[in-house]
């Protein structure tokens, strides 16, 4: 009998198989698949946090942070830099390190408990929850004009959001569009179930928060990032930077309280909100000076509430133009 791989009568009967490399099929669906994969990274690390008994998860979590800060040595340098940053020369090397690594730790303690935020009652939130300052919120809204909470990248924020909803108060959150587009709809859908309103960082962002703040909404705002690279020079930290310039000008257009707020970790398992004084609004020049000048009080503001905690900013990517420096 023929060899079929000589046979030509065999060969024309075998069925073929595309080749990788004369075919876009395979490497285009590959490509799709890395596209998804966040996706479907946080999907299961929702549903493991979720399904696994409390202890179990913080274990995980921590036993991951190690391994994140082993395996990502450039977000570990990043975290290293803002250390220093916070606490100036006053620490070792040696100390740094250990920061870091609680950087770190602190990051996944965020994760689990947001990826757990679903099947928390309000009671719950309302039991680990302690405030500071929270009649500056109240004021706000007797005002009419809705409020600012302008917060860092600090301890459990996503927690802190879900409490603000579950005892009454009505909650907008801008959020940062993630790729693939299906995880950032997914990230709003669990926002949403815990009564927050998502506003995607987008081209109408503006006008859809002044909407909310003209229905005398809470609007939650992260704004220790320049993510667009469009903001105001101010000084953060003692080095010169850039902070978003949407807290301010969205305040002064509104008239709504400017609040500078963090949502800490305290305790095992609990949180402590605090909100500080409204930034002074009075106008003083022209609308961009006064939002330059508004943007770098609120800096010094964010400046605070990251040194009550700073292990527990979740700042791990380029965020001084030195930073970006080879």
């Amino acid at each position: 009998m023929a060899d079929a791989d000589q046979d030509p009568l065999a060969q024309s009967q075998r069925p073929r198989r595309p080749h990788l490399a004369s075919s876009g099929r395979y490497p285009a669906l590959i490509q799709r698949l890395r596209a998804r994969a966040p996706y479907f990274g946080y999907r299961l690390g929702a549903t493991l946090a979720r399904k696994a008994p409390r202890p179990v998860a913080d274990f995980v979590a921590g036993a991951a942070a190690e391994v994140f800060v082993r395996a990502m040595p450039e977000r570990r340098s990043m975290a290293e830099r803002h250390v220093r940053r916070v606490h100036g020369v006053r620490l070792s090397d040696a100390e740094v390190t250990r920061q870091a690594r609680l950087v770190f730790a602190s990051y996944a303690r965020y994760w689990v408990e947001s990826f757990r935020l679903a099947d928390t009652t309000g009671a719950e939130l309302d039991a680990a929850m302690s405030t500071e300052g929270i009649g500056h919120v109240d004021r706000a809204l007797q005002a009419g004009c809705g409020g600012i909470v302008a917060l860092p990248h600090l301890g459990g924020w996503d927690a802190g959001g879900a409490w603000f909803s579950s005892v009454g108060y009505p909650m907008t959150a801008v959020v940062e569009a993630v790729e693939p587009p299906e995880l950032f709809e997914w990230f709003a859908r669990q926002r949403r179930a815990l009564g927050i309103d998502v506003v995607p960082l987008n081209a109408d962002a503006g006008l859809q928060v002044l909407r909310r703040l003209r229905s005398n909404d809470v609007v939650a705002l992260v704004c220790d990032r320049d993510i667009n690279g469009d903001g105001v020079e101010v000084e953060f930290f003692g080095e010169a930077t850039t902070l978003p310039s949407g807290p301010a000008m969205l305040a002064l257009r509104s008239g709504a309280a400017l609040l500078p707020t963090a949502v800490y970790f305290d305790r095992r398992r609990g949180h402590r909100a605090v909100v500080r004084s409204p930034i002074p609004l009075t106008r003083e020049g022209r609308f961009r000076d006064d939002v330059a000048r508004i943007t770098q009080l609120l800096a010094n503001e964010l400046e605070a509430l990251i040194r009550r905690a700073p292990d527990q900013w979740h700042l791990l990517q380029p965020n001084w133009p030195s930073d970006r420096l080879p």
